[in-house]
C-alpha cells in the first residue's frame, strides 16, 4: 500500500494571551492507502490539531504535509471530515444535507440525475434510505451521525477524517455505529484517520494506533500495529488474548509511560 498522507516534522504554534503556545513539535506520520489509523492520547495532546492540519483547516507553523502526492495547503474534497457534532443544517432533510455536499463536489461534471443517484447510494450505505425525507430534529443522535458519515462518503474522499465521531453517543448506539463503520470501510476501501479517546474503539477499528505524548509540544510517542484479522467481531474479540494484549499496550502507554499530569 502506498502512502496517501504524510506529515514531516510538523510543528503547530498558536498565539495566545500568554504568548506562543507550542501545541505540536516534530510530528512525523505516514498513512498508507486503505489504512485505518486512530490517534489517541490525553486531553490537550493535540489529537484534533493533527486532524485539522490534515483536513487543511489549519496551516502548520513548520513542516510539510502531503496528501495523494500533493502538498496540503487548505481544505479539499479529497479529504472529508466527520465531526463529533454532526453539523447538519436543520432546515434541510437528510437527503438534502447529503445532496448539498455532492453538488459542491460533482456539479461541474455530472447531471442532476447522477447527483441524486450518488446521494441515494450514500444514504443507503449507512442504512438511512427510509429516513431520507426526515429533518434532523426528527431522527436520533446516532442517525444524525450516520447522515454526517454519508455526507462525507458521498464526496468520494481519498481520506476520511473523523474527530471523535461517536463520543457523544450512548454505549449501545456507539457500538452499533462502530460495527457499521467497519463494514463501510471494508466495502469502500477508504483511508481513515480517526481521533478517539476510547481505547477499545481504537483497537477494534484500527490497523495502527498513533499514541500522542502529553502537551504542550506534543508529538507521536509510539505507533502500535493492530495485527488482528479482519473481519472483526467484537464478541469474539472479548475472548481473544491478543486483543487484550494490544489493549493493554495502549493503556500502559497512556497511564504508565505518559500518565496525565493531573493524575500524577
Amino acid at each position: 500500500m502506498e502512502n496517501y498522507v504524510s506529515l514531516e516534522y510538523v510543528d503547530m504554534v498558536f498565539d495566545s494571551r500568554k504568548g506562543k503556545f507550542h501545541a505540536l513539535r516534530d510530528v512525523n506520520l505516514s498513512i498508507r492507502q486503505g489504512e485505518f489509523v486512530s490517534v489517541i492520547g490525553h486531553s490537550g495532546c493535540g489529537k484534533s490539531t493533527v486532524l485539522n492540519l490534515i483536513a487543511g483547516l489549519l496551516k502548520p507553523s513548520n513542516g510539510v504535509m502531503i496528501c495523494a502526492g500533493r502538498e496540503i495547503d487548505g481544505p479539499g474534497s479529497e479529504r472529508a471530515v466527520v465531526f463529533q457534532n454532526h453539523s447538519l443544517l436543520p432546515w434541510l432533510t437528510c437527503f438534502d444535507n447529503v445532496y448539498l455536499a455532492v453538488e459542491r463536489v460533482f456539479s461541474s461534471r455530472e447531471s442532476n440525475v447522477e447527483l441524486t443517484r450518488r446521494t441515494h447510494e450514500a444514504l443507503a450505505l449507512v442504512g438511512l434510505t427510509a429516513s431520507e425525507t426526515k429533518y434532523p430534529h426528527e431522527i436520533s443522535g446516532g442517525m444524525k451521525q450516520r447522515v454526517g458519515i454519508a455526507r462525507a462518503l458521498a464526496m468520494e474522499p481519498k481520506v476520511l477524517l473523523m474527530d471523535e465521531p461517536f463520543g457523544a453517543l450512548d454505549a449501545l448506539t456507539r457500538a452499533r455505529l462502530q460495527d457499521e463503520l467497519m463494514g463501510i470501510v471494508e466495502r469502500t476501501g477508504s483511508t481513515v484517520v480517526m481521533v478517539t479517546h476510547d481505547v477499545d474503539e481504537a483497537v477494534l477499528l484500527s490497523d495502527r494506533i498513533v499514541m500522542m505524548t502529553n502537551g504542550p509540544a506534543a508529538t507521536v510517542g509510539e505507533i502500535l500495529t493492530v495485527d488482528l484479522p479482519r473481519q472483526r467481531n467484537r464478541l469474539a474479540l472479548a475472548e481473544d488474548p491478543h486483543y487484550h494484549h494490544l489493549r493493554g499496550e495502549v493503556l500502559k502507554f497512556l497511564y504508565e509511560r505518559h500518565a496525565h499530569k493531573a493524575a500524577a
